[in-house]
């Protein structure tokens, strides 16, 4: 019997846990090294002061189906999903509810019965769908979402309401700067799909319990080694195969190496083996941040739903932590990508994203009980029009990438890094060892 393929796998965030869990599926012996003691990368949960809280929000959408396939595949139960259809609502400004019915009746009618919209903002709402459905794959590379917004005459209300919050939700890019042709496709596979393609699937636990917790026990199971706490600094391959910089079992050897870091810290290690001009590619991308502002208040502060756009600025997008199975009264108020606020201090920024809920819920809410602000200062990359992002294979065979910010039809999500994962996994596996034909 062939000895099983020897993998290692750099980055334990969900784009290098899916990679390790297809790979083990397919039979391979897997060793994924991660720097930090959590598990998730830029989706894990942060412990401190004694508060439990993710290091930013996701949402997920029935259309993204990978991440739902690896969720079955490691046990996780599909009720840490909350589930609700297509859900817009900006109260006393916008509320807009897909309706129970197939597609596309469950948008068509969500649309009539939608309050806060003329029927000028209907009709333009139908136009770039008609739009969409007729010319979205051929949309020009190089367009901003603002001009197809414009080449489609949205109303500014709707561009106020719905499309600008949306793209920087899913592109964390303005429309002014991002990729008409990226926003378009996750418009056709959401809106434009099956009901169950629109629903909004919005996580009950932290992200790191979402899936790479489930990940590792699927992992350890099955023979799996997860060293966590271990920085790999280097790539170097000799007769024997790929050697690490940074492991601990310095004569150790693998067959494949995937680098599923940031794309921040890909570069060092793709250097390290050889590969200098995709390393001075990734180091050019551009990137957008997120800060999660969370205010704690006493239960009786609640959303009227779990996610509601807010009023003004600076944030988008408020959460309802408690009524998503987390801390009563917590709430979690998103910004997404650059703007002033960056230059606010931390008490600045709170005060101003509390007198924001504030406005929203037509309430004066009180100094919170406590307040967390988190910053991922390189959240994503810009999804700007034009960019090219590279794909899993690198020059020196054996070598691959993982990571939400390599090609894909969608922005940097956490789809994108488990379909990326999971990609290298199958290339990895379908790979002639050394002495097979090929």
């Amino acid at each position: 019997m062939a000895e099983a393929l020897r993998v290692a796998v750099i980055g334990g965030g969900y784009a290098g846990l899916a990679c390790a869990v297809d790979l083990t599926r397919g039979g391979a012996q897997v060793t994924l090294f991660e720097r930090s003691h959590t598990l998730g990368g830029r989706a894990r949960v942060v412990v401190k002061d004694g508060h439990r809280v993710d290091n930013g929000q996701h949402i997920l959408i029935g259309a993204y189906t990978e991440l739902a396939r690896l969720l079955r595949a490691v046990g996780q139960s599909p009720k840490v999903l909350e589930r609700r259809p297509l859900t817009l609502v900006t109260p006393g400004t916008l509320e807009l509810r897909a309706a129970r019915l197939p597609a596309p009746l469950h948008l068509a009618v969500g649309l009539l019965r939608a309050k806060g919209l003329s029927w000028a903002d209907r009709r333009a709402m139908r136009a770039l769908m008609r739009h969409l459905k007729q010319y979205g794959s051929r949309i020009d590379p190089h367009a901003t979402v603002a001009a197809l917004l414009h080449d489609t005459a949205q109303t500014p209300r709707l561009i106020e309401l719905i499309w600008a919050p949306l793209c920087v939700a899913a592109l964390n890019t303005p429309i002014e700067r991002a990729s008409a042709r990226v926003f378009a496709n996750v418009l056709r596979d959401s809106l434009m799909g099956t009901a169950a393609d629109s629903e909004l699937l919005i996580p009950r636990t932290d992200l790191t319990e979402l899936f790479p917790v489930q990940a590792a026990r699927f992992l350890a199971t099955r023979r799996g080694r997860l060293d966590t706490g271990t920085t790999i600094t280097g790539v170097t391959r000799d007769a024997l195969g790929f050697a690490l910089g940074g492991d601990s079992f310095s004569n150790r050897r693998f067959e494949h190496v995937v680098i599923a870091t940031a794309p921040y810290h890909a570069g060092t290690l793709l250097r390290s083996a050889g590969c200098e001009t995709l390393a001075q590619r990734i180091d050019a991308f551009e990137y957008e941040p997120i800060v999660t502002v969370y205010l704690a208040f006493d239960e009786s502060v609640r959303l009227p739903e779990p996610m509601i756009g807010l009023t003004g600025v600076p944030a988008q997008w408020a959460f309802d932590r408690g009524a998503l199975g987390g801390e009563p009264g917590l709430l979690a108020c998103v910004i997404s990508a650059h703007g002033p606020h960056e230059f606010l201090s931390r008490e600045e920024l709170e005060a101003q994203v509390r007198e924001q809920l504030s406005t929203t819920l037509a309430r004066e809410l009180t100094k919170p009980l406590w307040s967390m602000t988190i910053t991922e200062k390189r959240a994503t990359i810009a999804c700007t029009p034009g960019l090219t992002r590279p794909g899993i294979a690198t020059t020196m065979p054996g070598l691959w990438l993982a990571g939400d910010y390599l090609d894909s039809p969608y922005p940097a999500t956490l789809e994108s890094a488990v379909r990326s994962g999971s990609a290298a996994a199958r290339a990895i596996l379908a790979a002639p060892r050394d002495g097979e034909a090929r």
